[in-house]
């Protein structure tokens, strides 16, 4: 191969099992924990662990079947290729090419969001500033190498974990207290929205209203759960890639429920819903009100929140390399890799520049819910596409996800947009 096909077709296998690990633990803890938590909190109220649960569930069947395609097509594209793979229908893989990375773009903007409001809880500066002085420093990163980002996740991740525990040991009381809260609310067959949260909830709130509240947080939560995708368009940059690829999603995944869990949990058993989720930086409110300084967490929050806004700069420059590389929509200069860094160097730029835009000009939950459909409607390909496969053939050396998983996935996904779309159109949003 010649040196200028080098420069347009391959990556270099770089990454390993736990640099992955940690890179899709920093992306999936960013884009949720940190960022998100507070709208869960004021759609769900004291259901909010439930709707993690909820949309761990649904997140869950669709990881196990992104972990068996990853092994199956390894590929940068990752959907975009398991779409037209598995109906034979190239449009079909384009499509999702292009929603999927118009997803990633708009959640790093979210995330960047995110950024932003825990660093104004400690720093006067202007949030334009923040913004434009952050995406420019990760579109660099991202720019320098896919090792090089995976190594400053490994460390800002277990940063942020570390902030984490520390959040947990400041709110063990209301760790203990959350499980009390939670069965309170389900008892009541309610769940208590923003003005209603830590007080007695009305017992006469209709059901369908409780659900409304319930499945509202759940569909927000899974914004929650979607990194383990974008680790998917690593899939040319990862050593012994079937292997690898899908024991560091489940690994990943694994990580982040535990700690979204109890965190919830503990949001929930503080007694102090309103304050924390109409606070710009949830968590660090929350530290705050239990007598704890919240400048440690503040700081060490910006660790993880910038790891979740890479990882998706990452996976989206990497879905424009692989739609312009194989003449899906996008002009031919987004398929060039430069030959020392070994990164798409125009198409990072340009998703750089997007996330910038959106950044500055788009409100923070409309983000998330345009993340969250975008990505449900591409999982519920995904299951599709498995299904399809595992019916005609069974590679040996992937992992056999069983056969009901991607089925559930589907309908998981499907039953989970429709009653958005139930939501918007009967409820008014």
């Amino acid at each position: 191969m010649t040196q200028a096909g080098k420069n347009e077709l391959r990556l270099d296998r770089s990454v390993g099992l736990w640099p992955l690990v940690f890179y899709g633990s920093g992306t999936i803890l960013g884009a949720g924990i940190f960022v998100v938590v507070g709208e869960v909190l004021a759609e769900a109220g004291r259901l909010t662990p439930v709707a993690y649960l909820l949309a761990a569930l649904v997140a869950m069947t669709s990881a196990l079947s992104f972990a068996e395609m990853g092994a199956r097509i390894p590929t940068a594209g990752g959907p975009i290729d398991y779409l037209q793979r598995g109906f034979d229908k190239r449009w079909l893989g384009s499509a999702a090419g292009w929603v999927l990375m118009t997803a990633n773009t708009v959640s790093a903007a979210t995330i960047v969001t995110g950024f932003v409001a825990y660093f104004g809880s400690f720093a006067e500066i202007p949030g334009w500033l923040v913004t434009l002085s952050i995406v420019v420093v990760l579109g660099g990163v991202a720019i320098a190498g896919m090792k090089e980002s995976a190594w400053l996740m490994t460390a800002t991740t277990l940063v942020g974990i570390a902030a984490l525990l520390a959040v947990l040991w400041a709110l063990r009381d209301a760790l203990v207290a959350g499980p009390y809260e939670v069965l309170a609310g389900l008892g009541m067959g309610a769940g208590t929205d923003v003005a209603a949260a830590g007080q007695n909830s009305d017992a006469s709130a209709s059901l369908w209203g409780s659900a409304n509240l319930l499945f509202a947080g759940a569909f927000l939560a899974v914004y929650s759960f979607i990194g383990f995708g974008d680790m998917a368009q690593t899939a040319e940059e990862v050593r012994d890639v079937k292997r690898t690829l899908p024991l560091a999603m489940m690994i990943s995944f694994g990580i982040v429920f535990v700690f979204y869990l109890l965190i919830a949990t503990a949001l929930v058993g503080s007694g102090q819903l309103t304050v924390i989720a109409e606070a710009p930086a949830p968590l660090v409110k929350a530290v705050e009100l239990y007598g704890w300084p919240g400048m440690p967490i503040a700081i060490a929050s910006l660790f993880v929140i910038i790891n979740g806004a890479l990882a998706q700069i990452v996976a989206a420059s990497r879905l424009l390399l692989d739609i312009a590389r194989d003449g899906r929509g996008a002009p031919g200069l987004f398929a060039r890799i430069n030959d020392v860094t070994d990164t798409p160097i125009p198409a990072t730029t340009m998703i750089t520049v997007v996330v910038l835009a959106l950044a500055l000009l788009v409100p923070l939950k409309s983000l998330a819910a345009m993340t969250s459909f975008a990505i449900l409607t591409v999982f519920l390909g995904v299951n599709l596409s498995l299904i399809r496969l595992k019916r005609h053939s069974q590679p040996e050396d992937v992992p056999d996800i069983p056969f009901f998983v991607p089925v559930l996935g589907a309908i998981l996904c499907g039953v989970t947009l429709l009653g958005q779309l139930a939501k918007l159109t009967v409820w008014g949003g």
